[in-house]
């Protein structure tokens, strides 16, 4: 009981201490697994025993025979199966051709030159060698995303790291059950036919219970036959329910089936989707912290000491710092990014939950077969996890500045609310080559967004997912553009500081724009319009026009009339150098030289000179 109840608490003692110092929450769940285990037995305790024993002689500690084996597949089904539900097909579409290449060809390259690697410097086999390198294909999006959020990143550098991570995570997952597939059935005999044949079965088992099971679920949620208190603890049955029955038909086809399913699910038009994702979010966070530690603890200084010789050195690096960077300037050939993009791709690469897991599975599996050389399996495999792990967490922020890609200043938009006003003005600022981003929790004004060709996220502006978006690490300025003033200051009170360090502004309520007196510095564009002006105004004359700037007198006398004009409202100026600038309530603070051109909404003014 004493070692159940810890495991969760340090678990999710890591979890926090991961948030505080904003590392991936991997480095302290394995060190803390090390330290309750190898080094506990090693180093602490007098008789030589672990603090936290996962099996001990096989048949005693908290997981005795085959349970932690099981424990393991069923927590890494539902890990998949939550990643499965992350996956949207519009946002695999924006990437572009370079994430298709970097799951395709540079799996291939990490696949065959890790395994070649792993033979000769290891003299393992070729399988338990390919065993590794697919293992190590992935980079899961749990230890990419903390080491992200706090770099400014342009968006489709942060976008081709987020994605390959969720992407790539089954893909590795099925190539190493392929693989270990090939170990198991083909053994001394090589890649037998029967061995294809297991393959072939679990692509189709995997793939017909995927996506069955999804529309099935899809299909009682929608249709409301389970009441909402089950909604969630039956979506995890169900998950459990076709991983199971998947390897029942086919054995190790139930990690593709979840994954199958999730992304069948995540893509379909399943009512409830927002409240399935956080609950297995919250599952999932507390699975792995429960599986690092598990697995950590369960190694032994005998298997550490394998690794204690240069040629895990010589390993580690010439994967981290040959084999990934071949793989992504492959990848990323002829591509829109530019060299120093590529170096900061190349470097980032850390390994995650799914290699750990499933390296200490079938590397238990296989030592249970008696296959010569499968020791080398998890100790390897744990390696390049904690050195990858250690290495992005510690250095990925300096690189890139060393690199260039660290954004010295945030210049994009993010615009609360996507009404006809702010479509209106987005679509101005991104004509003028701005970056703009919306948000709004009305599914009809996103939609519309898209059609005009407008990046908008659908979501809730109280929902605190918003700031765990790493494509939004170029945002500098905030403008809080909807008819609700409560949600306005809200988004300031929040947002402000994460997203609106160049500057963040909300429109003035009705009752500011009575009393000019209480105009407040964040007001936005005037001190006499309101949501409902704003709207008015476009409604009426849905255009936005510019004029040429002689001085400051001459932009102050035209900010004055257009104050005065109803259907007209000041929104930017232009400086010399082509940078927009927002006006803000106070207009007259804003510097204003020749040349400069002011730009404004609504009905063009009768008087243009000074």
């Amino acid at each position: 009981m004493l070692e159940l109840a810890g495991i969760i608490i340090l678990g999710i003692l890591a979890q926090w201490v991961a948030w505080k110092f904003k590392i991936p929450a991997i480095l302290p769940l394995i060190l803390i697994g090390l330290l309750v285990g190898p080094i506990a037995a090693e180093f602490i305790t007098e008789d030589g025993s672990k603090w936290i024993e996962p099996i001990w002689d096989g048949t005693k500690g908290l997981f005795p025979g085959d349970g932690l084996y099981y424990f393991v597949s069923l927590a890494i089904s539902i890990i998949l199966f939550e990643g499965g539900l992350t996956l949207k097909r519009e946002e695999i579409k924006n990437v572009g051709p370079v994430i298709t290449k970097l799951i395709t060809l540079g799996s291939a390259v990490t696949f065959f030159g890790a395994g070649v690697l792993a033979h000769y410097l290891f003299d393992l086999s070729w399988e338990l060698s390919f065993l590794f390198s697919g293992l190590i294909i992935v980079t899961g999006p749990t230890v990419i995303t903390p080491i992200l959020r706090n770099i400014p990143l342009k968006k489709d550098v942060s976008a081709v790291l987020k994605w390959e991570g969720i992407l790539i995570d089954p893909i590795g997952a099925l190539v190493a059950v392929l693989v270990f597939e090939f170990i198991s059935v083909g053994g001394d005999s090589g890649f037998t036919k029967t061995a294809f044949t297991e393959f072939g079965k679990i692509l189709l088992f995997g793939t017909t219970f995927g996506f069955t099971f999804a529309h099935a679920l899809a299909f009682v949620i929608n249709k409301k036959l389970v009441p909402h208190y089950l909604l969630n603890v039956v979506s995890l049955s169900t998950v459990l329910l076709v991983f199971v029955e998947s390897e029942v038909f086919a054995h190790e086809s139930g990690l593709l089936a979840v994954v199958v399913m999730g992304m069948v699910l995540g893509n379909g038009k399943l009512k409830n989707l927002k409240e399935l994702l956080y609950f297995k979010e919250s599952l999932s966070v507390l699975l792995i912290s429960i599986l690092f530690i598990l697995l950590a603890a369960n190694i032994n200084i005998d298997d550490l000491m394998l690794l204690y010789n240069w040629n895990t050195a010589i390993l580690f690096a010439l994967i981290v710092f040959v084999i990934r960077p071949v793989a992504v300037f492959l990848s990323t050939y002829k591509s829109k990014l530019q060299t120093n993009e590529k170096l900061f791709i190349s470097w980032v690469g850390p390994r995650g939950i799914v290699a750990a897991g499933i390296a200490s599975l079938f590397g238990s599996k296989l030592l249970k077969q008696g296959v010569e050389g499968a020791e080398y399996i998890t100790p390897l495999v744990f390696m390049i996890v904690l050195g990858t792990v250690l290495l992005n967490a510690t250095t990925a922020r300096l690189f890139a500045k060393v690199v260039g890609v660290f954004l010295k200043t945030s210049n994009g938009i993010l615009i609360i609310g996507a009404s006809d006003p702010s479509r209106l003005i987005a679509a101005y600022l991104k004509k003028n080559g701005r970056r703009v981003v919306l948000i709004d929790s009305n599914s009809i004004h996103i939609k519309k967004c898209r059609e005009e060709g407008l990046e908008a996220i659908e979501t809730n502006i109280y929902d605190e997912d918003l700031t765990e978006n790493i494509e939004l690490n170029d945002i500098g300025f905030l403008m809080a553009l909807t008819g609700s003033s409560v949600v306005n200051k809200f988004a300031l009170n929040e947002f402000s500081d994460i997203f609106g360090e160049q500057g963040a502004y909300r429109l003035i309520t009705t009752e500011e724009m009575k009393n000019p007196s209480e105009t407040p510095a964040a007001g936005l564009f005037s001190h006499t319009d309101d949501f409902i002006n704003l709207s008015e105004v476009v409604r009426d004359y849905p255009d936005i026009n510019e004029l040429v700037l002689s001085s400051k007198k001459h932009y102050l006398e035209l900010i004055e009339k257009l104050n005065e004009e109803v259907n007209s409202i000041p929104v930017f100026v232009k400086s010399n150098d082509g940078v927009i600038h927002i006006i803000p309530s106070y207009s007259e603070e804003l510097n204003v030289e020749e040349g400069n051109v002011l730009m404004y909404l609504g009905k063009p003014l009768a008087v243009i000179n000074n």
